[in-house]
């Protein structure tokens, strides 16, 4: 998918309002679907995993639970976020649906012990949400930089991989700050 034909290189709040424009067009069994397809995915940056830092897809974002579930059931440590007030993230391990709370976000975190913001550093790979994605790896989040300041504790060597809607994977280059990070590649 491209960005525009031969116009200016359009700013990330209208790359944001055309991607949650485009997601909000999409159906609730399109999503579930989506969501099954990630759980099917045999990635070889899993393989052999320990320690995987996810989350927990809502509204209109990709299905993780079903991913959640697979790698929760096969003995894999799934960490997922809680959002601070700062928006900086902690983290705590998923233990099971009924230990899921929603927030005033509309998210769906865990209510176990948190284990801080450096935790997700304890990582195999690291699956983060995006709305876009380029295939230099620039990824488009929410705007609120969550991701941004998280994957600094993330070591160079950890794969971090973007889950995102085939139509989110992009051809022209995404805006890029000096904080974002690049990740190395979308999951599916």
């Amino acid at each position: 998918m491209t960005l525009s034909d031969h116009s200016p290189t359009p700013s990330k709040a209208d790359l944001r309002a055309k991607a949650r424009n485009r997601r909000a067009q999409r159906s609730e069994a399109d999503r579930v679907a989506f969501g099954h397809r990630l759980a099917e995915v045999e990635h070889p940056a899993l393989v052999g995993a320990d320690v995987v830092a996810l989350f927990r897809g809502v509204a209109d974002e990709p299905d993780t639970q079903p991913l959640i579930n697979k790698l929760h059931g096969r003995g894999v440590r799934v960490l997922l976020p809680i959002v601070m007030p700062d928006w900086s993230l902690d983290w705590a391990e998923y233990v099971g649906d009924d230990a899921l709370t929603s927030t005033a976000y509309g998210l769906l975190e865990p209510t176990g012990p948190r284990l801080g913001a450096a935790a997700i550093a304890e990582s195999d790979v690291v699956l983060v949400p995006a709305m876009s994605i380029d295939a230099d790896g620039r990824r488009l989040g929410q705007g609120a930089g969550c991701y941004d300041r998280a994957l600094l504790f993330v070591p160079t060597t950890t794969p971090v991989l973007a889950i995102v809607y085939d139509d989110e994977k992009l051809d022209d280059p995404l805006p890029e700050e000096t904080h974002d990070r690049r990740v190395d590649g979308v999951f599916i």
